[in-house]
């Protein structure tokens, strides 16, 4: 048990403090391992490989389409059509909600959350210019959009946090919707009332507008497709993995096809984009299957025995520890997707067989699961988190803030919501 949690102590530490999980991962599994009794050669090359190879042979595919569907929407202008169109029919006086519905639409459809952060924020930055709103609320408002319930709530989603705990739940996408749309509703409502409060508050203190200081390539007007085409394929994307319960690998493959289709006058652009949406996936998988590595080290030693007989022992409805399992582990990584996998490949085979013994359905503990991955993985040290402030020129003390409320603590509030519908029976 002490060394399981000086493992993560070595894992959130040096994660925090921006050091790549890649090797991270492996150096806090050595620590379980060399304190766990294990050869540490073995651990690394077989155990820990092990997880690591299982997880990437099962996802790779998914992370590869999904980055070269959403580089392809934003490389022939079809998001940027989607978000301008969604922005300019809330108008300069809900810059705020149709930042947010832009971001929102995008990452439903299936669109990466980083591509979605590339496309939405010149056009976020022109909506805040006319509307005369500080700036410091563009990157809460865009991660309540893309962090948050279209990432784990909302029934269907093709966002790889709502696709994962189907290989350990024998699920669907669709898992529990009742829960999610409730969650989505706590998150989307309460985090939108949130931000409109602070704008409010900003303005009191004569906080407004202000030009960035870097405003190159910042153009949102431009050749791009008309909208109606545009959302084609994030609907191609939708119904197929839903309505016609396509693998999300054909649905994703579908997508990608119409776009070509769709845009086939942009040829010459397409290989550079497949190009670059398939090399940024590597990065992306190879942090996760990190992550689940780690996981699979764990699982070996016996100390973890007596954590699981601490988690599944937690009273009351065995969701709850499900969900305070993944959401520290994902604020432990940084990660939601990293945090899930560890949390899953240790104890998803023993939640299976929980909700098999006492009748919970297991369609809640994936929602839960997914739920829960969307909570502390927005810590300060989380990628999304750095890349969002980046972008948008902001720092930490400009607006963390509304950040950590609006995809860190209302997505806790909603995850708590969807336990106790569950505990009704109501999934």
């Amino acid at each position: 048990m002490l060394g399981i949690i000086l493992g993560l102590i070595v894992l959130m530490v040096l994660a925090y403090l921006g050091w790549s999980i890649i090797w991270v991962a492996p150096v806090a599994a050595g620590v379980v391992a060399l304190t766990g009794g294990l050869d540490l050669l073995e651990a690394y090359t077989d155990t820990y490989m092990s997880g690591f190879v299982n997880f990437a042979k099962q996802w790779f595919p998914v992370f590869m389409l999904s980055a070269v569907f959403g580089k392809l929407m934003e490389e022939t202008g079809m998001a940027k059509s989607i978000a301008i169109s969604l922005s300019r029919m809330m108008g300069k006086e809900r810059a705020v909600l149709g930042v947010l519905l832009s971001c929102a639409v995008l990452t439903y459809g299936g669109i990466s959350l980083f591509v979605v952060v590339f496309a939405v924020y010149p056009l976020a930055l022109s909506m805040f210019r006319e509307a005369n709103i500080s700036r410091k609320l563009i990157p809460g408002t865009v991660a309540l959009g893309a962090f948050t319930f279209t990432m784990t709530a909302l029934p269907g989603t093709p966002q790889i946090q709502n696709l994962i705990p189907i290989q350990y739940f024998e699920t669907s996408p669709t898992s529990a919707p009742i829960m999610g749309m409730v969650a989505a509703l706590i998150m989307g409502v309460g985090g939108y009332f949130y931000l409109k409060w602070r704008q409010k508050k900003l303005a009191e203190q004569g906080e407004v507008f202000d030009e960035p200081k870097d405003n190159n390539a910042l153009k949102i007007e431009g050749d791009n497709p008309h909208v109606l085409l545009s959302i084609l394929p994030l609907i191609t994307v939708l119904a197929t993995l839903n309505l016609l319960d396509w693998h999300i690998i054909v649905a994703l493959i579908a997508g990608i096809l119409l776009i070509l289709i769709l845009n086939i006058h942009r040829i010459k652009g397409f290989v550079k984009a497949i190009n670059t949406g398939a090399i940024g996936s590597v990065t992306a998988i190879i942090n996760t299957s990190a992550a689940v590595g780690f996981g699979t080290v764990v699982q070996a030693v016996p100390g973890f025995n007596r954590l699981t007989e601490i988690l599944l022992g937690i009273p009351g409805n065995p969701l709850i520890s499900e969900a305070l399992a993944v959401n520290l582990l994902a604020g432990a990584t940084g990660s939601a997707s990293g945090g899930m996998g560890i949390a899953l490949e240790a104890l998803g085979a023993k939640y299976y067989q929980v909700a098999m013994d006492t009748g919970v359905s297991v369609d809640a503990f994936h929602r839960i699961a997914s739920l829960a991955s969307g909570g502390l993985d927005t810590l300060p040290h989380n990628g999304a988190v750095l890349t969002l402030l980046t972008i948008t020129g902001m720092s930490h003390k400009d607006s963390y803030k509304d950040i950590a409320v609006v995809s860190l603590g209302i997505p806790v509030i909603a995850t708590i919501a969807a336990i106790i519908l569950a505990s009704f029976g109501i999934y």
